[in-house]
């Protein structure tokens, strides 16, 4: 039955893609296909992210990819981009989660707001997966409101002491290089909150795994602590200037996730309809019912929706036009359609869908993580309410 939607391009998305756009997602449509999904059913389980594949993801080029050659990356479109993404959370959240903090939130704020020693020293490395980056921002106190962080870097008379905690960090127990954010107002400072580039061996930082999580279990989850942490004044990302900075991280990571979260639905789809056309229930297969039919039409339509939201989205930002406000939709709108796919898809699977074998209901484990991070739903709404009317709800 799926063979039909084998790359699930229902309106002939593909018509409107570069040749270079469809080799990149074909690239790593095959390698999730060959090196990820045979392991990370089992990597789940054991709640271990598979860090044997961290070489091959720098090989193919999939971090930081939208950035510059000049710093070791692929210089692709924001589409290629995105189609990237995509292909990764076919796989999994948590791989598709890797991919995204180190390229979203770390190379892309080491290259928008550090300085050329940063890019130089950083990128490179960070690019070829030789070195693993975390982005600090959300505190235990402070999530949906990162304007009142507590963690301050204080002035010295050589640099800055770092001191305080970051919360839900992925990436942060095997990182070798943080970024960051911290407050640094002292009499005369208008810039509040700045960005500094952290080597994690440096003196008095920590990281520790998060414990009793029940989504992304293959991913790095950790909590950071900075106690005494002395960095000196070159760590300082000189760029950065107040708490729009790391907004415009988040922007970056939100478009990917819109992007990733159709992917997370394809996989569900093709697991239905696959499952639909083999199940044999009251002398025919499940697919032949009305009810699995629906479920099926329901999830074909709301993923031709998100691919056709990514795809204008891309183009917008390639053409330099797109804002924060549009991403916010995408981001909103696609995860919830991912979410609510991976449910049906769980429950048209009957009682074999809650085994590992089977990724429909660990992708609806994902998704819930998904749908708080980088913006909860109802966040994300609210910025969209303020576009609509003109007043803040927040």
């Amino acid at each position: 039955m799926a063979a039909r939607f084998e790359g699930l391009d229902f309106y002939d998305i593909d018509a409107l893609l570069s040749e270079e756009e469809r080799m990149v997602r074909d690239t790593i449509r095959d390698w999730v296909e060959e090196r990820l999904i045979p392991l990370i059913g089992d990597a789940y389980v054991d709640r271990r992210f598979p860090t044997e594949l961290i070489p091959e993801l720098g090989e193919l080029g999939v971090l930081g990819a939208n950035l510059p050659e000049e710093y070791g990356c692929a210089g692709l479109n924001n589409v290629a981009y995105g189609l990237i993404m995509q292909e990764l959370e076919r796989g999994d959240s948590g791989i598709r989660s890797f991919a995204s903090v180190q390229g979203a939130l770390v190379m892309y704020p080491i290259h928008a707001f550090g300085s050329e020693e940063h890019r130089r020293t950083w990128l490179p490395a960070l690019a070829s997966a030789e070195k693993i980056g975390c982005f600090g921002l959300t505190e235990p106190d402070y999530g949906s409101n990162p304007a009142g962080m507590i963690t301050r870097a204080r002035r010295t008379a050589d640099g800055w002491v770092l001191n305080g905690t970051k919360m839900w960090i992925t990436n942060g127990s095997m990182a070798d290089v943080a970024v960051i954010w911290a407050q640094t107002r002292e009499p005369g400072d208008t810039k509040g909150i700045r960005g500094f580039v952290v080597p994690t061996d440096t003196p008095g930082f920590g990281a520790r795994d998060q414990k009793g999580k029940l989504s992304l279990l293959a991913s790095d989850t950790s909590e950071l602590v900075l106690d005494d942490v002395h960095v000196p004044e070159d760590a300082l990302m000189p760029g950065s200037t107040g708490l729009k900075s790391p907004l415009m991280c988040l922007t970056q990571a939100r478009y990917g996730i819109a992007w990733g979260a159709v992917g997370a639905a394809m996989a569900c789809f093709h697991e239905s309809a696959d499952y639909a056309g083999t199940r044999v229930m009251f002398d025919g297969t499940i697919g032949g019912k009305q009810i699995q039919q629906v479920r099926l039409a329901d999830m074909l339509t709301w993923i031709t929706q998100g691919q056709l939201l990514c795809y204008r989205l891309g183009r917008l930002k390639d053409e330099g036009t797109m804002t924060p406000q549009q991403v916010s939709l995408a981001k909103r709108a696609n995860v919830d359609m991912a979410c609510n796919i991976a449910r049906e898809a769980r429950r048209l699977l009957g009682a074999n869908g809650i085994l590992a074998e089977y990724a429909s209901m660990r992708h609806m484990a994902n998704l819930e993580s998904v749908y708080t991070y980088e913006g909860t739903h109802d966040v994300h709404s609210l910025i969209l309410g303020q576009t609509i009317t003109g007043v803040s709800a927040f």
